[in-house]
């Protein structure tokens, strides 16, 4: 039955690994193409970084050839008009007769406007001097010239700085052309224009490129959803952007903007308010660079829906695993909890445990064979039972035979004597007592009496005992009301007092008492017989120890005491026991503690 219900035990725990087993099956299913997936994921990801820089190189360059090619218009301008004889004459004539400088206004305001028109990108030329007359094309306004010195102008230094050579300007509002405050968004290339002959500074040449147009175009080139084109110059300041408020400003961020004015890489990633950004650059001709910039999650916006995507989808079906394996373990592990369960009943001793389980499969098959296994089980133990009751019965029977004659022996020896010395008065009254007393006996029905009745046939003994020895021996009796009706063995209490009698009062020479009493609890009935006599030796003390691991009785331990603790074990339950020992004011103490039994082999035994 142990070996059975450890089987149910690891069945049980094998169930519960069951469950645990099919989801985490479920989950490595799922798993595989989750992993799949991933991998896919991973190497698209590759590809389409790949992709994008590719893509991003690409519009970089595009946008610095638009870019240039603008460039490349204002830079022509500039050449052609630097290197006009009549435009050289106009510029170094500073004090011309009036007819001379008709003729030269009429020349050079006629060549710049035919070149503004013949070119879309210039968008306004202008030659302009410190001294005597400037010249320019369509709305140019003189009178802005004289607001300030040419001279001390951020654009005037920097084209002396380039000594003829043409310099560039950030993009800006044409300071002298437009009506009242109304300028338009131009690209200066500026040059200072020498003399050929005395290389001497004489005037300045403006061509202004169409800003508009130039931001139309780069603006036409997009990186992601709100990324964009700016050029930067050699320090890193922004010359051209579509965020005008940036223009003439450097870059924020030291890193970005070394990167843009010197540095050799393609590309560069920084981080601005938490938001990460890609940059991409493109060097113009003029040494100014073309760079693009986006938030690094606009391009990668795809990529990161597909990797949400993957793991939303991978942990939806793990949830989904788990539930199904959770589903399907139940099915499959409740009949097997419902058999381990009623295992466990039939365990503690129920063998009127029966399983329910009756599916047509292994498990059902199971439960059947363990519903007939428990029925035979029953059987046995019924069996088993009925077999020690009877060998009990018979055991009982067979020591009460043997007390019977110990005690008809001792009483008949007594009236033997009593005869013998002529006392035939003592005779008949001995012989009457154990005339009351076998009747006592035979009346009865079974192997028990109650306590009372059992102290009524001690009192009829003791009256024996009186005779034979010529002697008062006194019994108390002190029992609980609750103690009378318990019932013990025939005889259990007798052996005792017949002990107390003849080794503990008449080796005295006298009379004596002896005092019995008894109280009852709700599980136990506690007695305790003592006496005035002797007492017991050490010697015999030890005697009874050793008669109670079975050695062979003699003396105190006869053959009465033994078989008073063999009706003990026999017919009470584990825990009774008699103790004997010494009273401390004189006297032998025996107590006993006896269990008490279940009603019905109380029963049972009493008929």
């Amino acid at each position: 039955m142990n070996q059975l219900v450890w089987g149910a035990g690891q069945r049980l725990r094998g169930s519960r690994r069951f469950a645990t087993k099919m989801i985490l099956t479920l989950l490595v299913v799922i798993l595989i193409p989750t992993l799949t997936s991933v991998l896919f994921y991973n190497a698209s990801s590759k590809l389409v970084k790949k992709n994008v820089r590719v893509s991003s190189l690409q519009l970089v360059r595009q946008a610095a050839d638009a870019l240039s090619a603008i460039m490349l218009a204002g830079t022509d301008a500039s050449n052609i008009l630097y290197s006009d004889v009549k435009l050289q004459q106009a510029a170094r004539n500073t004090r011309p007769t009036p007819e001379e400088e008709e003729a030269y206004k009429t020349y050079v305001s006629n060549l710049l406007n035919n070149y503004v028109g013949s070119n879309s990108f210039v968008k306004t030329l202008y030659v302009l001097r410190e001294e005597g007359t400037s010249w320019g094309s369509g709305s140019f306004k003189l009178s802005k010239i004289y607001v300030q010195s040419l001279h001390d102008l951020e654009w005037a230094k920097l084209a002396r700085m380039k000594d003829g050579e043409p310099a560039w300007g950030k993009l800006a509002y044409d300071p002298y052309s437009g009506i009242g405050d109304i300028n338009d968004l131009v690209l200066p290339v500026i040059r200072v224009i020498k003399d050929f002959e005395s290389l001497a500074d004489i005037g300045y040449l403006l061509v202004n490129l169409d800003g508009n147009k130039i931001l139309d175009r780069i603006g036409q080139i997009r990186l992601g959803n709100s990324g964009g084109f700016f050029v930067v110059d050699e320090s890193g300041t922004i010359v051209i952007d579509r965020r005008l408020d940036r223009l003439g400003q450097p870059l924020s961020d030291p890193e970005l903007r070394e990167w843009a004015a010197t540095g050799s890489a393609a590309e560069f990633e920084h981080e601005e308010d938490g938001v990460r950004f890609y940059h991409i650059k493109q060097p113009l001709a003029n040494g100014w660079s073309v760079v693009g910039s986006v938030p690094i999650h606009e391009i990668t916006d795809q990529l990161t829906s597909m990797r949400r995507m993957i793991w939303t989808s991978a942990l939806g079906f793990a949830l989904l695993a788990v539930a199904i394996g959770l589903i399907l373990a139940r099915q499959v592990t409740k009949p097997i909890q419902q058999l381990t369960s009623q295992m466990k009943v039939a365990e503690g001793g129920d063998f009127t445990a029966r399983t329910e389980v009756r599916t047509k499969d292994e498990i059902g098959l199971l439960s059947q064979q363990f519903n007939k296994m428990i029925r035979r089980i029953n059987e046995l133990v019924r069996e088993v039972r009925e077999v020690n009751e009877s060998k009990r019965q018979a055991e009982l029977k067979a020591v009460m035979h043997r007390i019977n004659p110990h005690f008809l022996f001792n009483t008949l020896s007594t009236i033997k004597w009593l005869v013998r010395y002529n006392q035939s008065a003592k005779a008949y009254d001995a012989l009457s007592s154990l005339v009351l007393l076998l009747e006592a006996n035979m009346g009865k029905k079974g192997s028990f009496v109650t306590l009372a009745e059992e102290l009524d046939i001690v009192a009829k003994y003791l009256s024996i005992l009186q005779i034979r020895y010529d002697k008062e021996f006194r019994l108390h009796a002190d029992i609980a009301q609750e103690a009378e009706t318990f019932p013990v063995p025939r005889m259990l209490v007798q052996p005792i007092v017949e002990n107390a009698v003849f080794h503990g009062l008449v080796p005295l020479g006298g009379g004596g008492d002896i005092w019995i009493e008894a109280r009852a609890t709700e599980q136990a009935i506690a007695i305790v017989i003592r006496d005035n006599g002797r007492g017991i030796s050490p010697d015999d003390l030890q005697k009874l120890d050793d008669s109670r691991q079975d050695a062979e009785p003699s003396g105190m331990t006869g053959i009465g005491l033994t078989h008073v603790r063999e009706w003990i074990r026999l017919y009470y339950p584990p825990g009774s026991e008699m103790r004997i020992g010494n009273d401390p004011e004189g006297g032998a103490i025996v107590r006993m503690k006896l269990i008490k039994p279940v009603d019905a082999q109380v029963k049972r035994e009493g008929e």
